[in-house]
């Protein structure tokens, strides 16, 4: 299955099951159950054992990566560019939140053919680190989890795993 392939299959089933998994992460925000960042960070590693990022590729297809000033200049140096001129062919500030992101999507490093980061080893921090499943503001971040469930494989798999292994653990109460 080539990626556009995987990516499609995913991005139904998550629309099939977002109603149901967003219900779940509302709930079990409220409740705050004291297992739940233990839980998390096994349902995040269960998903990267199933889902292979490279794969994918979609959060460079439909999402802009937030940059950090020496992000811009460490790639841009490398492309052997200024940080402006880096700046004005490819970013931009978003006028809400005030972060630098790309100007248009699929990201301008993002080979389509190839279905891979040309920059792999130079991406941004938020790239490096997406879709930011386990972290220390778990509960703050449920929302975001629940808009992501169509972009990203492996948060699909991660609150699948989830709301599966809080099932399981509410039964044995």
């Amino acid at each position: 299955m080539n990626s556009s392939d995987f990516a499609d299959k995913s991005r139904r089933r998550a629309y099939q099951k977002k109603k149901v998994l967003s219900a779940f992460l509302k709930k079990f925000t409220k409740e705050k159950p004291s297992y739940g960042k233990k839980v998390m960070k096994e349902s995040e590693q269960v998903a990267w054992a199933l889902i292979d990022c490279t794969s994918c590729g979609n959060c460079c297809k439909t999402m802009t990566p937030t940059w950090k000033k020496a992000e811009v200049n460490r790639l841009a140096s490398h492309l052997g560019m200024t940080y402006n001129e880096f700046f004005e062919k490819w970013l931009m500030v978003d006028e809400e939140t005030g972060d630098i992101c790309n100007n248009s999507t699929p990201c301008q490093f993002f080979d389509l053919e190839k279905g891979l980061c040309g920059v792999y080893e130079r991406r941004p921090h938020d790239c490096a680190t997406f879709p930011h499943l386990y972290r220390s503001d778990f509960y703050d971040q449920t929302e975001l989890y629940a808009s992501n469930l169509h972009r990203c494989p492996a948060t699909l798999a991660a609150m699948e795993h989830l709301e599966q292994a809080v099932k399981e653990i509410k039964k044995k109460k």
